[in-house]
């Protein structure tokens, strides 16, 4: 290689160094000219410890304990309704009297003709003592007064289906049965229920079934009572677990004295199971659910002064491992410590370091046990 060729290949390796160096300055010059991200505002809350009754939930509906709908056994026409819906009645309260003239009639010749037989038998009887009839005679006598009696027993009972009574005491429902109306056998006349204590059937996974036991305290909730908490206990455990579902049917038992509760609503069912425990909780708002794991922010004194000298409020991303929840909480088992402040609201704007601005006007949901807010 000649003296010239090397010359060229040097001022060739000058020139690309030269231009890599500026470029580099430039990099560096618009970089530089990037403006640092302000501080972000955000919410925050501590991290506290709280106690939390172990439970299990689930949907349950409610339904009486006593609960029918009042039917005629017999066919006849309404002579006379002595209810009014809605009303409360007590046990064998007249409700429907139906039309029994006929039976009556067939009832009293029935019960005379057994008076007959009865005086036939003692007159044969005391015939007997004389020798003046056979005893063939008196055993004839005697099976005719039982057949005899026996018809106006079911005379009677005809008579007695006639009158519709409350077979137990409670409330009755709307009916549209009017006097003179006709009906049939199996037709429906009103709905009775007795509500001074109720039934809430639900239905547990049944992994839980080692966890309950009858007389286990269960709380439930309403809807239309918001903020109220009803006391039942489980009275009885299905023997058998659905073979579709894999649950297992529970049904408890709770006082309705004051019929605020009616059978068919629906409620929100808390099964308490163990001790109280202290859980670390923070609102579920403050949760970031990643494929990889779950994450906090929390706000900390960052460890390097800024241009003034002062130490700022940065955020510090977490990993942590989240437990039960309870309404608008989240248990945290691992990951920070209680007193830390977590980023409730704005994460979205942050990463590692990002300085912080802490405004606490409006504030997530964090209660264990919410209620809606529209009214």
């Amino acid at each position: 290689m000649t003296k010239r060729m090397l010359i060229m290949l040097g001022a060739v390796l000058l020139l690309i160094a030269g231009l890599g160096f500026g470029f580099y300055l430039n990099i560096q010059k618009l970089i530089a000219s990037v403006p640092k991200p302000g501080p972000q505002t955000v919410s925050t809350i501590k991290a506290e410890m709280i106690e939390w009754q172990p439970q299990i939930s689930a949907i349950g509906s409610l339904s009486p304990t006593r609960g029918v709908d009042v039917s005629s056994e017999i066919a006849g026409l309404v002579r006379t309704v002595n209810f009014r819906s809605g009303e409360e009645v007590q046990m064998g309260q007249l409700l429907i009297q139906l039309n029994a003239d006929t039976d009556n009639a067939s009832w009293r010749a029935a019960s005379a003709a057994a008076e007959l037989a009865e005086v036939v038998l003692k007159r044969d009887q005391a015939q007997l003592a004389a020798q003046a009839v056979s005893q063939a005679q008196v055993d004839n006598d005697l099976a005719d007064l039982k057949s005899k009696k026996a018809i106006a027993d079911q005379q009677l009972a005809t008579l007695e289906k006639k009158s519709i009574r409350a077979p137990f005491a409670g409330k009755l429902g709307i009916t549209t049965i009017i006097p003179g109306q006709y009906l049939n056998p199996g037709d429906k006349i009103v709905p009775i229920q007795n509500i001074n204590s109720l039934y809430a059937d639900f239905y547990l996974p049944e992994q839980k079934l080692s966890q309950i036991s009858k007389g286990q305290t269960v709380n439930l909730t309403s809807d239309s009572y918001p903020g109220k908490t009803f006391v039942a206990h489980i009275t009885a455990i299905n023997p058998k677990v659905d073979t579709a579902m894999r649950n297992i049917q529970v049904q408890a038992t709770l006082d309705n004295s004051n019929h605020l509760l009616l059978p068919g609503m629906f409620a929100n069912v808390n099964v308490l199971i163990g001790a109280k425990k202290k859980y670390l909780t923070i609102p579920q708002t403050a949760i970031t659910y990643n494929p990889y794991g779950s994450t906090v922010f929390i706000a900390k004194i960052s460890e390097k002064a800024d241009a003034s000298g002062k130490k700022p409020l940065v955020a510090q991303q977490v990993f942590v491992t989240t437990g039960d929840t309870r309404g608008d909480q989240v248990a945290i088992l691992k990951g920070i410590e209680p007193g830390q402040d977590v980023v409730t609201s704005g994460m979205i704007k942050l990463k590692n370091d990002t300085p912080l601005v802490i405004d606490n006007t409006v504030l997530p949901a964090n209660s264990a046990s919410p209620t809606p807010q529209e009214k």
